[in-house]
């Protein structure tokens, strides 16, 4: 019963790893874990996960694809926001991100967007910074170790593993493509979840 409210199957999810956090937990992430392991992972809520997927897809929705910036640091994101970005035609920004692209006009790389999506909060805090400067709203996913200040929307997520990350991105295109009307209801992306993972 409750199968049919997920946005892709139960087992698909947990393939990915997406629920698997680290051994770290901060305040904030809590009420997303749902148990620790004996060996002291923390594991993310699968429901709340979802449920935040789907919020994020239709908060992203009301936005033109060239209105979002999404940025990830970390090696594992940059084949899923590629491929997020070709799929949508959302901005992207792959690799270190330089301080000033959202606040300072006189950058060659200055970019004007609406929303900042990001995938981890430590290595991409520069972004953070910038978007809070020019008061943009901060998506951003966040681990159980990740602090969420500042952000406006944490979606609960491992955003470390390629798998996780490429899954996450994979529903995330398709769900803001049918938000946004492009993509039929039920109608599926053209690309597979494989397209978004690192090899």
């Amino acid at each position: 019963m409750t199968e049919e409210k997920f946005l892709v199957p139960t087992d698909e999810y947990l393939k990915s790893g997406i629920h698997i956090g680290t051994k770290f937990k901060t305040r904030y992430m809590e009420k997303f874990i749902y148990k620790t392991r004996p060996d002291g992972l923390s594991v993310l809520n699968l429901k709340k996960i979802d449920e935040r997927i789907n919020i994020a897809a239709k908060f992203l929705a009301q936005y033109a694809p060239e209105d979002i910036l999404i940025v990830g640091k970390r090696e594992s994101a940059w084949k899923p926001i590629k491929m997020f970005g070709k799929i949508t035609g959302a901005k992207i920004f792959a690799g270190r991100y330089p301080p000033g692209t959202l606040t300072n006009p006189n950058l060659d790389k200055y970019i004007e967007v609406k929303i900042l999506l990001i995938v981890d909060f430590g290595p991409d805090r520069n972004a953070v910074m910038d978007a809070i400067k020019i008061g943009i709203p901060i998506v951003a996913i966040c681990d159980t170790n990740n602090q969420a200040n500042n952000i406006d929307l944490a979606i609960p997520s491992n955003n470390k593993g390629k798998k996780s990350l490429g899954l996450f991105f994979w529903i995330l295109a398709r769900e803001y493509l049918r938000n946004k009307g492009i993509l039929k209801k039920n109608e599926e992306l053209k690309e597979k979840v494989e397209d978004f993972t690192e090899e």
